[in-house]
């Protein structure tokens, strides 16, 4: 007896309803199978890591966390286009922008800033498309390893701009070392 069923795709699947036999009634063989690929795994090389001392090599495809970037003398370089936000699929990041005041000119490359980041990390999927919408090079997902740790509240994984923003002394030390 066959009976026709149709599958999440639309395509007409013929399903057969014939007798089983003897052996497959007892399921001996499908029992056999499924010791062969138990006993096949047994003797296979560990690959656990005992995560804190030893770590495994990230993938050079890896996107870690993210950052917001400084420039040769240490001013950000996000100007609040909101781009970045526009081509987030996930809608994590939230941005408020300010006007630079005459003496803020050692802080911030233009006369617009993102006087608000912040990222919904438990919303981010880690796409990259917010590091390719950047007109400015401001924010990129790091390939150095930095991941998000753990926490115990949602609204420690919405990072602002202190989080975010590349620590001074390390814009400092790519200078330095793009110079030499």
């Amino acid at each position: 007896m066959s009976i026709d069923t149709i599958s999440l795709s639309g395509r007409k699947k013929q399903v057969t309803n014939k007798k089983m036999n003897f052996w497959e009634r007892i399921y001996v063989v499908a029992i056999l199978k499924g010791m062969q690929t138990t006993f096949k795994h047994i003797f296979k090389k560990k690959v656990t890591i005992s995560y804190p001392e030893q770590q495994r090599p990230f993938s050079p495809v890896y996107r870690g966390r993210h950052t917001l970037m400084r420039d040769e003398e240490g001013r950000e370089r996000c100007t609040a286009c909101g781009l970045c936000a526009l081509s987030c699929p996930a809608e994590a990041i939230t941005m408020k922008a300010a006007e630079r005041k005459p003496e803020e000119k050692h802080l911030y490359r233009e006369e617009k800033y993102a006087e608000i980041y912040e990222i919904n990390m438990l919303r981010c999927i880690y796409c990259g498309l917010c590091e390719e919408a950047c007109p400015k090079q401001a924010i990129y997902l790091t390939k150095s390893g930095r991941i998000v740790n753990a926490g115990t509240s949602r609204e420690s994984f919405i990072f602002g701009k202190e989080q975010l923003v590349m620590p001074l002394e390390a814009a400092v030390n790519n200078t330095k070392q793009n110079q030499a």
